[in-house]
């Protein structure tokens, strides 16, 4: 041993600390592995979750047959094409008219 390393092996035998110590290997090595183990699992979940395809969208519902109109509101409808009418004025009309005002 060169004189540095010898000063510092002594140091750290004098404070007590043994790195040689077999136990303290062995548990340092078990706990460096659990924690590798978790954060590759992490890891992999995270991925695996990521790549997760999205859930297939419902079908949609069959759409409502269209209303039939009665003859009474095609009538009104021609009435309001015959004179023009669009918008407000026109909604106002064909209320009026089929309630036979």
């Amino acid at each position: 041993m060169s004189g540095v390393a010898a000063k510092l092996y002594k140091a750290v035998r004098h404070a007590g600390v043994r790195y040689s110590n077999l136990k303290d290997r062995r548990l340092m090595k078990i706990i460096t592995i659990a924690t590798a183990a978790a954060m590759t699992a992490l890891l992999i979940g995270g991925a695996a979750f990521a790549q997760t395809a999205a859930p297939a969208p419902a079908a949609p519902a069959a759409a409502p047959a269209p209303a039939a109109h009665s003859a009474k509101s095609i009538e009104c409808s021609k009435e309001a094409d015959a004179k023009g009418l669009h918008g407000e004025a026109r909604r106002k009309f064909r209320a009026d008219c089929k309630r036979g005002k």
